[in-house]
């Protein structure tokens, strides 16, 4: 049995998809991943031994830009996405049994790849801001019905280009994007203690628990050394996030835990953070397996994407959330109030406001809550997703 799984974002998009890939592969099926063709990405497939079909430009041709992108820049990458769907999901998904799609800028498109070839379609996503609503929204939703307007405006971008694309293969025009792509029962690969889908009565969601990518890799030698070298430092990283990353971030983060007395990881990323003087209290590192690292860390300082507040619960290693964009504030705002850490939002961190947070991210209660909270987590997420997919993909039916 074959799967086609598809995404267009950062790694935080890539990654899950390939512990489903593997999940796929231990049950016995066969699993293609179409993602954006950035060397990490080839890198971090190459790795699991799982084949990269190349889906649209690279997603750092895109971000690199010292600019936000203008509403034409928007419409311009829409229309070039879906025309790459259409040009590689097609081709990809012949043989497949079942296609599985991540974010609106590939699902538009692979929507109309698995209706061509007349396979059962899944929309899936990291976290609840990712499913839209149903219905009416009540008076309090005043921000979640201006973000999802906001959010219908975005996709009104991909609506023209997708039914001109669906009308070259003899496929009818979609009457409602939204609901065309996230489908009547969309996926939640989350975690239920971080992520309850409970919290979305509106919507019929099936969570399968986050898909997590096993990482068996040794920490660096050079990395190994500096943690035996002293007491737990602190991990600051902001992965993907290098137009959006706050400026100054890494002089404001390593002063701050100098000021509680700690050690600083710094991880590079793509913002390219650097250290701010030559003392020894301070390393610099590349991707690394984070989730040999963090139950290392006495806490970690992040942007807030799902994939690394997950794998920092996991760990039972307090948090510090500095949001930024997307889903970020949602998941600040989570683990604050499960106890784990402390959410940075409103203006750009400070030393005094770094080191406020990391008072309380480094307080016995804060570790013992996150400890208990890593207990509860499942690990199991990728492997009840792959049973679903394999019994929809026997059973050739929609979700």
């Amino acid at each position: 049995m074959r799967v086609l799984l598809a995404t267009w974002g950062s790694r935080g998009d890539v990654q899950p998809l390939l512990g489903l890939a593997v999940a796929l592969r231990e049950l016995g099926a066969e699993a293609r991943v179409c993602a954006p063709p950035d060397e990490e990405f080839a890198e971090l497939l190459a790795r699991v031994d799982v084949p990269l079909v190349p889906l649209g430009p690279t997603v750092r041709s895109v971000t690199a830009g010292t600019k936000p992108p203008t509403a034409q820049d928007a419409a311009r990458l829409a229309a070039e996405l879906v025309a790459a769907a259409f040009d590689t999901l097609g081709p990809a998904a012949q043989g497949c049994d079942a296609l599985l799609a991540n974010g609106m800028m590939a699902a538009a498109g692979a929507r109309g790849a698995a209706d061509e070839v007349s396979i059962p379609y899944v929309y899936a996503c990291y976290h609840l801001r990712g499913l839209p609503p149903q219905g009416e929204l009540s008076p309090q939703d005043e921000t979640d019905k201006a973000r999802w307007e906001q959010g219908r405006k975005a996709t009104e971008l991909y609506g023209t280009a997708l039914d001109n694309h669906r009308a070259a293969i003899g496929l009818p025009p979609v009457d409602d994007l939204r609901d065309h792509v996230y489908t009547g029962r969309p996926w939640l690969a989350a975690d239920a203690t971080l992520c309850p889908a409970r919290d979305r009565t509106d919507i019929d969601v099936v969570q399968t628990g986050a898909w997590v990518l096993p990482d068996e890799r040794p920490l660096p030698q050079e990395l190994e050394a500096f943690l035996d070298a002293g007491e737990p430092p602190v991990y600051v990283g902001f992965g993907s996030m290098a137009p959006h990353a706050p400026k100054g971030i890494a002089r404001a983060a390593i002063e701050a835990s100098r000021a509680q007395g700690r050690r600083v990881l710094l991880a590079r990323g793509w913002a390219e953070l650097a250290p701010i003087d030559d003392a020894d209290d301070c390393l610099v590192v590349g991707e690394v397996n984070q989730q040999a690292l963090f139950p290392r860390v006495a806490a970690v300082v992040h942007h807030g994407g799902a994939g690394t507040t997950t794998t920092t619960a996991r760990a039972g290693a307090p948090q510090v959330v500095v949001p930024l964009i997307g889903d970020q504030p949602w998941w600040a705002a989570r683990v604050a109030e499960l106890g784990i850490g402390v959410a940075h939002e409103g203006p750009p961190p400070t030393v005094d406001s770094l080191s406020a947070a990391l008072t309380t991210a480094l307080a016995p209660q804060t570790r013992t809550r996150a400890r208990a909270v890593a207990d509860t987590m499942r690990t199991d997420g990728a492997t009840v997703a792959a049973h679903l997919l394999l019994d929809m993909a026997g059973r050739k039916t929609r979700p």
